[in-house]
């Protein structure tokens, strides 16, 4: 009984919390919501008074503004882009990089960009700009490439009087104390250590297959600090250097998500009759040669068994880069080879084809997924404003190195083949879609912008540059590729190279008609 007393009043307890829980809901109910308690009456569909109109990105699917550029009277190009956003990304190129050292010193480039963003007139040391940046959220960072060394800098919009006055004073008013380029010979010397030991060997084929295609010349030249020159650069060798190469005709500030006639107003203010920190001299040294290709073969043997221990070490492998002249990004036919470098891809075995490479590229489809010893099979495209080159990088033991040789050489002559009609529309839906994706970031329509302006003074949009690849079609490749197979090739081998077939056959395979190595006998092995 006592049991049954207890379930009822339990029962009514619920009842009538159940019955205060319906009333506190309905009063709820009955109550007008509001975004905040400092506004009730206004509804949610309402702007609060008082609260400035907010501002919203347009995403129509193209670009509805052109590059703007001004050309100020010292020769300087000011080049910008609108975007949205709260911060720009601002930099100076210039025309400068280790194809322009044929009368110095190698490695030259390869030291400034050590010594970027070092002490200045204003700055004391690398910690007061970065201090100053810091205050507008940015950052700086330098690169030099073989044509070309950009210094760059992402920070608030705000903050671009600032930015642009700290750039212009890092590029043409550089202290290079004794301390600061010693400071750069041990970054160089640990920069060349890591490239020789690093299991990656792609940075320092490529070298090789510049100097193989380029012997001697322009794009052929060391992008690295030689060891031997490491010593030997000293600050009278870089003045003399950026005195004929650091000149405003030779340069572009470009920016991206700033107003262009602030970026202007900025430009004639920092950069327009400023002089250098090495002179104002007439520049007397400038190396105005177009590069030559010559092909050839450089060699590199090394023990490639040890290149990294520990609980899953690397396989040994040979690597081999075998390359032909292409055509430069100022031609019209830059865009069917890079049509063609996308519709070959590759990657590696340990890769499954993200973006950018694709399971159904030609590297994948006929060689990683029809030789399963294969380590690696990848398509390069490198182009300049006077040449370019197209090059297959591919990775085996060394006991197959000849077999590799012969299944690159075969696929370099099925290029001038029958392109099907399907496959070309994916290399090209491919080469569409990782141009936009690369172009969603600010700092790479940044380079974009200052590249191109720095080559052309204008700029094509990337929906133009899309109606260019969409018009691309199977004849365009073959006749691009027949062109570049009748070229000599240029070939790049690394570690046992002792089944390394000869220059002399590797050239004849290519021009061939089936891409076989010609057949060596021997009577003993």
């Amino acid at each position: 009984m006592a049991a049954v007393v207890l379930a009822a009043t339990r029962l009514l307890r619920g009842s009538r919390a159940w019955g205060r829980s319906r009333l506190r809901f309905r009063a709820l109910g009955d109550r007008q919501f509001s975004s905040g308690g400092a506004y009730p009456s206004v509804p949610l569909s309402a702007p609060l008074p008082g609260v400035p109109t907010p501002v919203f990105a347009t995403a129509d699917g193209q670009e509805k503004f052109e590059t703007k550029v001004t050309t100020l009277d010292n020769g300087l190009r000011v080049a910008s882009q609108s975007k949205f956003g709260q911060f720009c990304t601002v930099g100076v190129l210039i025309n400068s990089g280790s194809r322009y050292e044929a009368k110095y010193l190698s490695g030259i480039a390869h030291f400034l960009e050590k010594l970027a963003f070092s002490s200045t007139d204003r700055f004391d040391s690398k910690d007061s700009i970065l201090l100053t940046l810091e205050k507008h959220g940015g950052i700086c960072d330098c690169q030099a490439s073989r044509d070309t060394t950009m210094y760059a800098v992402s920070a608030d919009s705000k903050g671009l009087d600032t930015v642009v006055g700290l750039l212009a004073d890092v590029v043409l008013h550089p202290r290079l104390t004794e301390e600061e380029i010693e400071m750069a010979r041990m970054a160089v010397q640990f920069e060349l250590e890591d490239l020789s030991m690093r299991p990656d060997p792609e940075p320092l084929l490529t070298e090789m297959i510049h100097e193989a295609a380029y012997r001697e010349n322009t794009v052929g030249l060391h992008r690295f600090c030689p060891a031997e020159n490491i010593a030997k650069i000293d600050r009278d060798v870089l003045h003399s250097y950026l005195r004929n190469y650091y000149t405003p005709d030779r340069m572009v500030l470009a920016g991206v998500g700033i107003e262009h006639d602030h970026l202007v107003e900025c430009a004639r203010k920092y950069l327009l009759g400023a002089r250098p920190a090495w002179g104002s001299g007439a520049a007397v040294d400038v190396d105005r040669s177009v590069a030559q290709y010559t092909g050839g073969v450089v060699k590199l043997e090394r023990d490639m068994s040890k290149v990294s221990l520990g609980p899953a070490p690397f396989p040994e492998l040979t690597h081999i880069m075998i390359g032909l002249e292409s055509c430069s990004f100022l031609e019209a036919d830059f865009i069917p080879f890079a049509v063609l470098n996308m519709m070959m891809g590759g990657g590696g075995s340990f890769s499954a084809g993200g973006p950018g490479k694709g399971m159904f590229t030609r590297l994948y489809l006929n060689v990683l997924n029809r030789h399963h010893w294969m380590y690696n099979a990848t398509a390069y495209h490198h182009s300049y404003e006077d040449t370019g080159l197209l090059c297959i990088h591919a990775s085996a033991d060394p006991r197959q190195v000849r077999e590799m040789v012969e299944i690159i050489t075969k696929e370099f002559i099925l290029m001038g083949g029958t392109v099907d009609v399907v496959e070309l529309e994916r290399a090209k839906t491919q080469l569409m879609s990782m141009l936009m994706m690369n172009l969603e970031a600010r700092p790479v329509i940044f380079e974009d912008v200052g590249r191109q302006v720095l080559a052309t003074r204008s700029r094509k949009l990337p929906h133009e540059l899309c109606a260019l690849i969409r018009d691309v079609r199977p004849e365009d490749i073959r006749r691009v590729a027949s062109k570049m197979l009748r070229g000599k090739p240029a070939v790049a081998a690394l570690g046992d190279l002792s089944d390394l077939p000869s220059y002399e056959h590797i050239q004849a395979a290519l021009s061939s008609r089936d891409g076989r190595l010609p057949r060596t006998y021997r009577l003993f092995r």
